[in-house]
Formats: C-alpha cells, sequence, structure tokens
C-alpha cells in the first residue's frame, strides 16, 4: 500500500507534546503547583508554534487547507451520518473544527491560568471561576476528539493514531479528497 507523508515533524511534536503538557496539567492541579504552571506555559508556547505552522508551515498543517466553511462543516456532518462521508488527506471538516475549539480552548485555559499569576488577577474569583470551566469543557471536548479519531479510522480503515505518530498516511485514491 503506498504512503504519503501528511503530518510534518513539528505538527507531530505540537500534538503530542500538547497532549503531554495537558495531561500534566490536568494531573496536577490541585497538587503540584509549580508543575501545574509549567504544564500551563508549555501548552501556550505549543499553541504559538501551531498558530505560526497553521500560517506558514507545511501544507498539511495551514490552516488554509483544512478549515472549511461552517455550510461545508455541516454537510461533512450529514454526510457522515449517512455513511457517505469522503476520505481526506488532511484533517476531514469535522476534525479540522475540533482542531480550532482546542486550540481556542487551549489558549483560554493557559490565558487564564497565566491571569492568575498576575497581581492584578490574583485571587481574582471571576478569573479562577473561568479557567476551571474552560479546563471542564475541554474534559468534554478531548473524548469527543478521540472518539472521532476512532470513528474515522474505523471508517476509513486507517490508524489515524499511527498517522499522527509516523506521519504517513494511505494515499489519496477514487474519491479521496486530498
Amino acid at each position: 500500500m503506498e504512503t504519503v507523508r501528511v503530518w510534518d515533524p513539528l505538527v507531530r511534536v505540537f500534538h503530542w507534546g500538547l497532549a503531554t503538557a495537558i495531561v500534566t496539567a490536568w494531573l496536577t492541579a490541585d497538587d503540584l503547583q509549580n508543575l501545574h504552571e509549567f504544564a500551563g506555559y508549555v501548552a501556550g508556547g505549543l499553541i504559538a508554534l501551531r498558530l505560526v505552522l497553521g500560517l506558514g508551515g507545511s501544507r498539511y498543517a495551514r490552516f488554509t487547507q483544512f478549515i472549511r466553511s461552517p455550510r461545508r462543516t455541516w454537510h461533512y456532518a450529514r454526510d457522515m451520518l449517512k455513511h457517505r462521508e469522503a476520505r481526506y488527506l488532511g484533517h476531514n471538516p469535522l476534525g479540522a473544527a475540533m482542531v480550532v475549539l482546542l486550540i481556542l480552548l487551549t489558549a483560554a485555559v493557559a490565558f487564564t491560568g497565566w491571569l492568575q499569576t498576575t497581581d492584578a488577577y490574583w485571587g481574582v474569583e471571576w478569573v479562577e471561576e473561568t479557567h476551571e470551566a474552560l479546563a471542564n469543557i475541554f474534559l468534554v471536548a478531548v473524548p469527543l476528539h478521540v472518539l472521532g479519531v476512532i470513528h474515522a479510522s474505523r471508517r476509513h480503515r486507517e490508524n489515524l493514531v499511527a498517522a499522527m505518530i509516523t506521519g504517513r498516511k494511505r494515499a489519496a485514491s477514487g474519491s479521496d479528497l486530498a
């Protein structure tokens, strides 16, 4: 089976680094404040890297390659429910929407976490509550992301987790969209 490179090393380092930083931050939220904050800074830095890659990175890292209109995303979701969705070499429209959501959530959680370390917002209740609420939304979004990966992997008979490790996916054929 012919494969092609889709995810470059920086995208893969970003993905797994962000996953590690988020899990670390979540696990240390109540007990290890210094490690929690460090993981938050790492996550924020990785989001900055992803924004740079999204604007000027490799083909499949660029936002212009995978972010679709709400209408196209809705049509993809409808087609998925009817089991007739196209296979995308990069992110499919729902996967792209999840990428955007996770980037925005991570940035917002990191920002509100950082605010809590400043003199102006130290101990300010609404900042703490916003940080915690965003983190809880994250705890819903991540399992949805994983379920989407499992669904797309099964539906298109390819291991997307392996693709995010190796950077390679099955080459496009037939009705696949590159």
